[in-house]
């Protein structure tokens, strides 16, 4: 699947204080060899750069359109292009951090505790997931899904990620080789002009597969049901605007 730094940037702000939020649970004041694992347009590797430096970190990412936007955005820093589920440092790092990234990583439990192995001691795993599949945003994707002429395109299930694990599950594969596993969930609740303004929120992520398996020919139709289901999902608040509720687990585990 292939993704668009453009729209993923449109809520860029948004899309970065969870990022900021978990860089601010990494408990180190220096990095040697850290990385930014689904580093994006690079939103979430200038904050890394910004506390560490330059030349300590590296963006990973599996996307040229994103590794491209984030090489033009952070000219001096290292980037390359890779899958998470096999990736492994060339040595070593200190930090391996991932914002928004390990949710879409088949069975990511296995990936973080071997990612543990590739830590220093006193080294830190971040991670930071989406927890939203319970959703209205994402419950109307599936209902648009299985109405209209698109409908049997959406029949196994593959396009809908499959729900985290209980935030036990993280502790109980990463507390063996850790000195300290924090797992914490937070709720944003983002203030959004319009139903629109949710759609284009979600066309910049975990809309793309449905948009793709649509097909070019419907996909206005489909956007349109979907515009139409978001409306009925999110009342108006006091001012008009509508309350876009976000839940997001977070996971900070230091190496032992």
């Amino acid at each position: 699947m292939a993704w668009s730094a453009q729209q993923y940037l449109k809520f860029e702000d948004e899309r970065t204080r969870p990022a900021r939020d978990l860089l601010a649970q990494v408990p180190l004041e220096r990095v040697l060899n850290g990385y930014d694992l689904g580093c994006g347009p690079g939103n979430s590797t200038e904050l890394l750069t910004d506390r560490y430096g330059v030349n300590v970190i590296t963006g990973i990412d599996s996307d040229d359109d994103m590794l491209a936007k984030a090489a033009d955005r952070l000219p001096n820093t290292n980037f390359g292009k890779a899958d998470l589920s096999q990736w492994r440092p060339a040595q070593k790092a200190d930090l391996l951090y991932a914002n928004a990234v390990f949710q879409w990583v088949p069975d990511h439990l296995a990936v973080l505790s071997q990612l543990m192995d590739q830590l220093d001691s006193g080294g830190v795993l971040a991670v930071q997931m989406p927890d939203n599949l319970q959703e209205p945003t994402h419950r109307a994707m599936e209902a648009t899904g299985a109405n209209g002429p698109w409908k049997d395109t959406f029949t196994d299930g593959r396009l809908r990620r499959k729900p985290l694990p209980a935030p036990s599950d993280y502790f109980n594969a990463l507390a063996p080789k850790a000195a300290r596993v924090d797992v914490w969930h937070t709720i944003y609740n983002h203030p959004m002009k319009d139903a629109e303004s949710i759609v284009e929120w979600v066309k910049g992520t975990g809309l793309r597969p449905y948009l793709a398996a649509a097909g070019e020919e419907n996909r206005e139709a489909f956007l349109t049901d979907y515009t139409q289901r978001i409306k009925a999902a999110y009342p108006p608040m006091a001012d008009g605007r509508l309350l876009l509720r976000f839940p997001r687990l977070f996971v900070v585990a230091v190496k032992k």
